[in-house]
């Protein structure tokens, strides 16, 4: 395995986002094309620690090809709850679905560029109400209605894989949608180990604040082995 670090998202715009600024569909494209995804996945196994306050849990965790998970060794139900949670939020942002199964429905249109040279992408159509902003070829920030809840996140740094990037530093902002009262935020920092042809998270420290209460939870991915593909 492969230790590998992320590197600060750079305020800079590339040369091909500035020919496609009028076109945001293509700008949006760009930068949702370059996200690392698991082409060819066989699925991963791992050994997990869960620290939160006090408490450790260790068990076992894996992800199959067909992107099923699954928490072994560990009896807690809110643990297993909370460690399913999670590899489906890897397997959301991993696996790999063309733009326009994805999108072909929303229209894209370019907005203002901020100080840091992030250009905002809105939407209609399908996901109206949502807006991106692109900085360089990586979407550096999400906002979007989901039920009865609006959610922002900014990615604040980001590891370049070589075949596109990874978020490692993330902050997100919870709202109630009806009231636009904050709810929650939550500060993600992520670590990844090459493991062969895969990028595989090794580590994210997850810090919650709801209110007065603030949380901490520590996941430590060790021993990571890709699934056998043979029959």
């Amino acid at each position: 395995m492969t230790p590998v670090a992320p590197s600060a998202t750079a305020p800079t715009t590339s040369p091909d986002q500035d020919l496609d600024r009028d076109n945001g569909r293509e700008v949006f494209r760009a930068a949702y094309e370059n996200r690392y995804t698991w082409e060819h996945f066989p699925g991963y196994r791992a050994a997990v620690k869960l620290t939160q306050g006090d408490e450790t849990f260790s068990g076992q965790v894996e992800i199959a090809s067909d992107f099923s998970v699954k928490v072994t060794g560990i009896d807690q139900s809110d643990v297993i709850k909370t460690l399913e949670y999670q590899l489906r939020d890897i397997v959301t942002h991993r696996q790999r679905n063309a733009f326009d199964v994805v999108h072909g429905e929303n229209r894209f249109r370019l907005g203002e560029t901020d100080a840091t040279g992030a250009i905002e992408i809105l939407v209609t159509g399908k996901s109206m109400g949502s807006a991106y902003k692109v900085r360089g070829r990586e979407i550096c920030h999400v906002q979007r209605n989901v039920g009865p809840m609006r959610f922002i996140i900014n990615t604040l740094a980001t590891l370049d894989t070589g075949s596109g990037y990874l978020p490692a530093v993330t902050e997100a902002q919870f709202f109630n949608g009806q009231t636009g009262d904050l709810t929650k935020e939550v500060r993600y920092e992520d670590r990844y180990d090459q493991v062969g042809d895969l990028f595989l998270m090794s580590g994210q420290t997850i810090v919650a604040l709801e209110g007065d209460r603030e949380t901490k939870t520590t996941l430590t991915f060790t021993n990571l082995q890709v699934l056998s593909t043979e029959p």
